[in-house]
């Protein structure tokens, strides 16, 4: 017989719970149940500054959570704090039981508590986080490239702008690959930081799995002789009546100037016995087709939501952003945890943005707390979200005064997947 939800214990992972913590993530991931010594003393570095808990019935482990500190860059370069949510499992036997949103309710209101302007996630299901004030925030594209067809020069020896590529391994990677990111994800909305232990597990010196095997590392280095492109790509071992048809598979690509992403795209389409290259998850108007002679080359295998983003303070996520246009408006935001819920005056123009709690004026839009995430790096319309019932316009136009003040020109794109 199932224990009451109310007699499963919610909490702190202790030290000694673990690696039993660690067993239920594997099994609510699919992932096999077991966890060897050094599985658990690499989780243990990885997830050192993070915050875990757990659902417990009768001491087992029946559910799993985790969240850690993060960065998140906001439209016009700003970055704010953000609770990033992530290892949200719960075991098959226990499901329906309420232990994602007290778990969740616990971690959002302590993010709240700390400061947190925003929680954010990757979702692995679409339908569960609205629900808990998420939505979402970027998209992500992947392309798989044809190299026959893009009819780039097979002679294509190095870039021809004075700049150079160069291999290198894992250690290299570690000293140059920080202070190049810190400059691509300040120059982009929805980009998020990197910690010492992300490089740490991206290039194998944290290891927690047993299929490990070491990317290979390519950096493109300006005719200055500075850093402004790197990736990570593997390469599998196809061949069919004695002819190559081997693809690369980009693991994460960042790169601060379009020659850099031009050049390295270009390296990786030259390498001799590749005929496809996956390009990984890429920002939804990435340019990757458009560096090719033949565009059509470059045909979109995947495209979905990605960075989901929840809103714990409107005040500060309004303000932290910058804006092009001038106009304001009031905003009758909805939020069913209590967390950011209430009515804002928003003004704003190129100067800056003001955002004032108000309760005498109407609302020009009334909205979840979840589509203002969804509007608030600029990637979606409120017109459409107007048109599909999901937010209200109180006076007539409001909605297209929104899109001409939160709207941007280039989408937000998280890189990251965490």
């Amino acid at each position: 017989m199932s224990r009451p939800a109310a007699d499963i214990d919610v909490h702190a992972v202790t030290e000694a719970e673990f690696p039993d913590w660690l067993r239920a993530l594997n099994t609510g991931f699919l992932r096999e149940p077991a966890v060897s010594p050094e599985e658990a003393e690499a989780a243990r570095e990885r997830f050192a500054s993070h915050r875990l808990l757990g659902a417990f019935d009768g001491g087992r482990c029946v559910a799993t959570f985790r969240s850690f500190a993060q960065e998140l860059t906001v439209v016009g370069g700003a970055a704010v704090p953000a609770d990033a949510v992530t290892s949200v499992t719960v075991t098959p036997t226990h499901r329906r039981r309420g232990l994602l949103t007290r778990m969740m309710a616990q971690d959002l209101a302590a993010a709240k508590e700390r400061g947190d302007v925003v929680a954010t996630l990757i979702a692995a299901e679409y339908p569960i986080y609205g629900r808990y004030g998420f939505g979402p925030a970027t998209w992500t594209t992947e392309w798989t490239v044809e190299v026959p067809r893009t009819g780039l020069d097979p002679r294509w020896a190095g870039p021809d702008d004075g700049g150079r590529i160069d291999l290198v391994d894992g250690a290299e990677v570690r000293k140059l690959g920080p202070e190049l990111h810190e400059r691509v994800r300040r120059a982009q909305p929805g980009a998020v930081s990197r910690d010492e232990v992300w490089w740490r597990v991206s290039t194998g010196v944290v290891r927690l799995g047993h299929n490990w095997t070491e990317p290979y590392y390519a950096v493109y280095r300006a005719a200055s002789g500075e850093v402004e492109g790197l990736v990570a790509y593997k390469s599998d071992d196809n061949w069919h009546d004695k002819q190559p048809h081997n693809t690369a598979d980009v693991k994460w690509l960042i790169a601060s100037t379009r020659a850099a992403e031009r050049a390295l795209w270009h390296y990786l389409c030259s390498i001799d016995w590749i005929t496809k290259v996956k390009s990984g998850w890429r920002g939804p108007d990435d340019p990757l087709p458009l560096f090719f002679p033949d565009p059509r080359a470059a045909r979109i295998t995947t495209q979905a939501d990605w960075l989901w983003v929840r809103i714990l303070d409107v005040v500060r996520a309004l303000e932290a952003r910058t804006y092009d246009g001038t106009g304001a408006l009031v905003l009758e935001v909805a939020d069913r945890l209590g967390l950011a819920g209430g009515r804002y005056r928003l003004e704003v123009s190129p100067e800056g943005a003001r955002c004032t709690p108000v309760r005498a004026e109407g609302a020009d839009l009334s909205l979840d707390v979840g589509e203002l995430a969804t509007l608030w790096l600029g990637d979606e319309s409120a017109v459409r979200l107007a048109a599909l019932g999901r937010l209200r316009e109180g006076r007539e136009g409001a909605a297209r005064l929104a899109d001409a003040l939160l709207h941007t020109s280039g989408r937000p794109w998280c890189p990251d997947i965490f």
